[in-house]
């Protein structure tokens, strides 16, 4: 990993991995990086993921959702792979 290495470790030997993240404000950002890899982006990770992430956002108030269009975009077109949850 690191510089020289792979960016994101992902297991690549069982596509349909499960994925639990849980986050709260800022620290939001690694996962919104591993959840553009599998559902925005052309990727080989993202055409072989049959499993499914599941995201848990805590923040302060409704205001403060972070890059929501993008976690409902992902929703409407991965419903079978991707869930959310946000703690209020």
């Amino acid at each position: 990993t690191g510089p020289a290495g792979k960016v994101m470790l992902m297991p690549e030997s069982d596509p349909k991995t499960d994925y639990i993240m849980v986050a709260t404000g800022t620290g939001i950002a690694p996962y919104r990086g591993f959840i553009r890899r599998l559902f925005v982006e052309d990727t080989p990770a993202a055409k072989a993921y049959q499993g499914e992430a599941w995201l848990f956002l805590g923040v302060a108030n409704s205001d403060a959702l972070l890059y929501d269009d993008e976690w409902q975009a992902a929703l409407k077109s991965h419903p079978k792979n991707f869930r959310l949850d946000y703690a209020l």
